[in-house]
């Protein structure tokens, strides 16, 4: 029953990981060009996004190793590259501040494409 429970909440939170990164990844370019957009509420989303899939990961570990349910591999390799790959946009943002937004805009888009690919084979 909570293995049920815990993947229904992963399949519906998998599109709150998508549509978050899809908006703020979407903002964020628009942000590089349309200077009115560059808010702090930005961040906040951008933050709110990222962090969708941190709990994403969770839930997926919780399913594999607490409940013993067996997802594809490469379901698995995609969450982790998607959690790696939030860690590697945040260690870039000093380096390439003029493009800063554009960094954002197109990891968000990223992460959302392998947040669907993963859905795709899980």
């Amino acid at each position: 029953m909570v293995a049920s429970i815990v993947l229904d909440i992963h399949v519906v939170w998998a599109w709150v990981v998508v549509l978050s990164n899809a908006l703020v990844g979407s903002w964020c370019l628009g942000a590089h060009w349309f200077a009115p957009l560059r808010v702090k509420a930005l961040w906040w989303s951008v933050i709110a996004a990222e962090s969708t899939i941190a709990v994403q990961v969770i839930l997926g570990v919780v399913l594999v190793a607490g409940q013993g349910i067996d997802a594809p591999e490469f379901h698995m390799f995609y969450g982790f590259v998607a959690l790696i790959s939030v860690a590697l946009l945040y260690s870039y943002r000093t380096q390439i501040k003029p493009w800063l937004y554009l960094l954002y805009g197109f990891g968000s888009l990223f992460l959302m494409g392998l947040a669907i690919r993963a859905m795709l084979l899980g």
